[in-house]
C-alpha cells in the first residue's frame, strides 16, 4: 500500500504506478500517478465531492512527490454506493498541471 494525500484526504493505495514526462504543448516535465483505490458505501459520499473538484493538491511522502493535479482518467466498479456494505474499486490517473504562463 501506498499512501496518496488528494488534498486532505489519506488514501490507501495499491498498483501505484508514477512516470514523469514531456509535456508536448509546453515542453515541460511532468508528472503522472496512476493507483487503484477501495471506497465504502460509508466513505462514498466523501469520496465522490472530493473527486467531483477535479483539481487537487497531491502529496506522495513516500515517493517524494508533491503537485498539483487534475483527473485525467477513473473508473469505478460500482457506480452508486448508497446501499450499505458495498466496496468499489477504483482507479484514478493524475497528471501535474501546468503552471498558467503569464503574458509579458
Amino acid at each position: 500500500m501506498t499512501s496518496v494525500w488528494i488534498d486532505d484526504t489519506e488514501i490507501s493505495a495499491y498498483n501505484f504506478q508514477a512516470e514523469t514526462f514531456v509535456d508536448n504543448v509546453s515542453g515541460q516535465l511532468r508528472q503522472k500517478i496512476a493507483f487503484d483505490f477501495k471506497v465504502t458505501s460509508a466513505e462514498y459520499h466523501d469520496i465522490a465531492v472530493l473527486l467531483y473538484k477535479m483539481e487537487f493538491r497531491i502529496q506522495v511522502p513516500e515517493k517524494e512527490l508533491d503537485f498539483f493535479a487534475a483527473i485525467s482518467n477513473y473508473s469505478t466498479s460500482i457506480t452508486n454506493l448508497y446501499k450499505e456494505n458495498q466496496i468499489a474499486d477504483y482507479k484514478l490517473e493524475l497528471i501535474e498541471k501546468v503552471p498558467k504562463q503569464e503574458n509579458p
